[in-house]
């Protein structure tokens, strides 16, 4: 080899050596950088449980995760009202009625059954019907005469009617003669009929009576009698009527181990 060959291939030589230590160079430096960021992360447990959600919540959550969360809605199931209504359902009712009116001052609503198979549970609509209510609509302070449904959450404890009761029936019964309608309707519609099968709406009376009990422990003035009856065509003077199969539907239903309640006032009361 010549001189001058040899005097070029100790350059070549000297930048391959030297390529060599900079590859070296940046594989330790690497590693120093995986060791002290995994050190970090190791030593600051709060930051890596928060990495690890983050991880978790990017995920796609499972369909059943899902159901989860809408069951868990304050509303439980319910529409047509407010959370604060809902909060005065008593905890432990597992049967409702929920009469919701079109409007304040409208006799049109509709009732729907609900039921949950355990306290606290969310509610499943069963059946829902057509109703009426007062001609005037519904009131908080209702007076006696002023032709409004109370608003409000009311129990459900005691029944009776013309008719004996259908089969099943759990709630006590007072079938009695004395529940003859007399009169006519506001409308000037006849009331043959509406108490064939009546459930006290417990307003203003005293739980574990007739529904044709006079006693009203607040007063006179409140009016009382209020009842879930059958309908007659018409608005009422301050009851609810449901058609009479939703009467026996209703009977046939209610149970006072499941501490039943009716839910009644205007659209988003």
């Amino acid at each position: 080899m010549s001189k001058h060959a040899r005097a070029r291939s100790r350059p070549a030589r000297t930048n391959r050596r030297a390529a060599r230590r900079r590859a070296a160079l940046a594989v330790t430096l690497g590693l120093v950088t995986f060791t002290a960021v995994w050190a970090y992360v190791a030593h600051d447990p709060d930051r890596a449980a928060g990495a690890a959600q983050a991880r978790a919540d990017s995920r796609p959550q499972p369909v059943d995760r899902v159901a989860r969360d809408v069951r868990r809605s304050p509303m439980q199931g319910l529409t047509g009202i407010s959370e604060q209504t809902r909060a005065r359902i008593p905890a432990e009712s597992r049967q409702l009625i929920l009469v919701t009116g079109r409007a304040v001052d409208s006799s049109e609503s509709t009732a729907a059954l609900y039921t949950r198979p355990e306290a606290g549970a969310d509610w499943v609509k069963a059946e829902s019907w057509p109703a009426r209510n007062g001609a005037r609509g519904w009131s908080t302070e209702r007076a006696y005469g002023d032709l409004t449904s109370p608003q409000g959450v009311f129990a459900l404890t005691d029944a009776g009617g013309l008719l004996s009761p259908p089969p099943g029936t759990r709630l006590p019964y007072d079938e009695d003669r004395g529940f003859v309608a007399t009169g006519r309707g506001v409308n000037g519609e006849s009331l043959v009929g509406s108490f064939d099968y009546v459930v006290a709406i417990d307003f203003n009376r005293r739980p574990g009576h007739s529904p044709l009990d006079p006693v009203k422990p607040d007063g006179e003035d409140k009016g009382g009698n209020i009842w879930l009856h059958v309908d007659h065509d018409g608005p009422s003077q301050g009851c609810v009527g449901i058609p009479k199969e939703a009467m026996r539907k209703v009977l046939e239903t209610l149970d006072p181990a499941a501490r039943p309640v009716i839910v009644m006032g205007p659209e988003g009361f």
